[in-house]
């Protein structure tokens, strides 16, 4: 024999209800009452049921919305005419945490939420992340001046001129050897025959040591010349050049001022020279020769001796010895000495 709980539903069971799950023993009077409506509406919906077959239409016994026959449940409140129970109500919305205070409420038909779900933690003030980033279409900001520098208006604060061939050597103020004027700036660097910096600014190597003064004579040699066979006509042999070697560590090669190469010893005439031919060093009394990659390569040889056939691998540093000649280019030819008295 089933009983009714007090939800109005059917149970085979006495202690709780089948259904709902709802003690059958916390019926009260009213739940009686309410129990022997709902056994005459089940009666009713098994009439109605049996009408249905007839075809005729039936009514809800939960909220007597009128339902066509046939119907599985009600169209209003959802009431299960085979089962005779209504449908679960919709789970209430979580409580809304903390740091969600004025967010929107989930909808029906919103996934629920996860403990995965952490609130993002905002980073502690100070650190990098919580600094606003930089647009990068945004201008730089201005430079400001470091504290203690030069004022405007300082003569000794003013910029110089890049590639600006008539500075001359940085030198202190007061020194007697100071030019005075741009030509003597230019009279100075061709004298020391010193290379200019890509910021103007003369920066020369340390000076020879020692007493003894050096100088380099410049020939034009025909022999070797001939033996070169260059297509540039030979200019006429005469005395040599003389180049005051000022500096321990001199450049050969033939001036550019597109790339910014100034050697002292200007070989500019014979096109058989490269920019940077060769480096000449010295340690005050000794002088060594380097190739410096050049097209047609450097030669050493004894005074007296043959022409050269071999270049100096580039790259090696050779001892040039007292009367030794350097060979280079088309027709140009290099001995290093001591200045005589009155030549520097």
């Amino acid at each position: 024999m089933s009983a009714i709980c007090p939800n109005g539903h059917a149970s085979e069971s006495t202690d709780y209800c089948d259904v709902c799950g709802e003690p059958m023993g916390a019926a009260s009077s009213a739940s009686a009452a309410v129990a022997s409506g709902s056994v005459g509406a089940a009666a009713g919906a098994a009439g109605t049921g049996g009408a249905a077959a007839g075809g005729e239409p039936i009514t809800c016994p939960h909220c007597s919305f009128p339902a066509a026959a046939g119907a599985l449940f009600c169209e209003n409140c959802g009431y299960d005419f085979t089962t005779g129970s209504l449908p679960e109500p919709a789970g209430a919305p979580s409580a809304a945490t903390p740091g969600s205070v004025g967010a929107a409420a989930p909808g029906p038909l919103d996934p629920p939420a996860s403990s995965l779900d952490l609130d993002p933690v905002a980073p502690p003030a100070g650190s990098p992340a919580a600094a606003p980033s930089a647009d990068p279409l945004s201008a730089p900001a201005a430079l400001t001046p470091p504290v203690g520098g030069p004022e405007a208006g300082d003569p000794s604060s003013a910029p110089v001129a890049g590639g600006d061939p008539g500075t001359g050597p940085l030198v202190a103020p007061g020194d007697p050897g100071a030019p005075t004027g741009p030509a003597e700036g230019e009279a100075a660097s061709a004298r020391t025959g010193a290379t200019p910096s890509s910021t103007g600014t003369h920066l020369p190597t340390p000076p020879v040591p020692g007493e003894d003064q050096w100088v380099v004579e410049v020939w034009i040699d025909p022999d070797w010349y001939q033996a070169q066979k260059a297509e540039d006509p030979l200019p006429s042999a005469g005395l040599p050049g003389l180049v005051v070697l000022r500096e321990r560590s001199v450049l050969v090669g033939r001036p550019s001022v597109s790339r910014n190469i100034h050697p002292q010893i200007d070989c500019g005439a014979d096109t058989g020279v490269s920019r940077r031919h060769c480096q000449l060093n010295t340690d005050g009394q000794r002088w060594w020769v380097e190739d410096l990659q050049s097209s047609n390569g450097t030669y050493l040889s004894p005074a007296g001796g043959e022409l050269p056939i071999d270049p100096i691998p580039a790259g090696q540093r050779r001892e040039v010895a007292d009367g030794d000649r350097i060979y280079l280019g088309g027709w140009t030819r290099l001995v290093i000495r001591k200045a005589l008295p009155g030549e520097v």
